[in-house]
């Protein structure tokens, strides 16, 4: 009788192991998961507060945290909180005109646009698609964002001021786009500084500048870590 309880328990025991042995991999992988999906949770609400989010709803064009990794959508990250909102109130009391931003900006009530602006002001910005470098476009479009002293309302870096938004690293298409906007007045600056200054920019000029500003790395905001 002790003979086959001791050989019924090696038998167990046995099958454990081999269980172990081909299950293990794959429970400690589901565990290692679950852990980093934790973790994921944890950082995305300590971010921007329990799910769902509003900002959720932007990622489809502007990409996750406000960073888009097509050049065609602006970026949203490290954006002067200011500017965005002034944006967003625009585009619902249809001063700038999209047939996207519009109905979405309108049914935003004043708190939602304000956590909206806030929540992408404090996101880390990146480039956001690189183009294929031509040195001498971007030389042209330097000297052009020197010469029209974009500093002033952009800031030093470009990457944003009390007057201007952050052009560094923006996408060359969503630069272009906009820069060719203010030129033929679809779309207006209120102090028509930016309307006057890519009026006076020839169409070379203008692709110059967007390819050099799309090429910058933009300054992280001091909240970023």
């Amino acid at each position: 009788m002790k003979r086959a309880l001791l050989i019924g328990t090696a038998v167990v025991v046995a099958g454990l192991t081999t269980a172990t042995a081909i299950v293990g991999p794959e429970l400690l992988a589901g565990y290692r998961f679950m852990d980093a999906l934790d973790r994921y949770y944890a950082s995305y609400e300590a971010n921007g507060g329990a799910w769902p989010q509003i900002q959720d709803s932007c990622a489809l064009c502007h990409g996750v945290n406000g960073q888009p990794r097509d050049a065609q959508y602006a970026a949203l990250a490290g954006q002067p909180a200011s500017y965005i909102e002034a944006q967003l109130h625009a585009f619902a009391e249809g001063r700038r005109h999209s047939a996207q931003m519009g109905p979405l900006a309108a049914n935003l009530s004043d708190v939602q646009i304000k956590t909206l602006a806030d929540y992408f002001s404090r996101q880390p910005p990146e480039t956001t698609e690189a183009p294929e470098q031509d040195d001498a476009l971007a030389k042209r479009g330097e000297a052009v964002v020197a010469a029209r002293g974009c500093i002033a309302c952009h800031g030093e870096s470009l990457s944003g001021g009390p007057l201007g938004p952050r052009i560094a690293g923006q996408g060359e298409g969503y630069l272009s786009d906009q820069l060719k906007a203010f030129k033929h007045g679809q779309r207006q600056d209120p102090s028509q500084a930016m309307n006057a200054m890519a009026s006076s920019l020839s169409d070379e000029e203008l692709k110059a500048t967007a390819h050099y500003l799309s090429g910058l790395a933009p300054a992280q905001p001091r909240s970023a870590h």
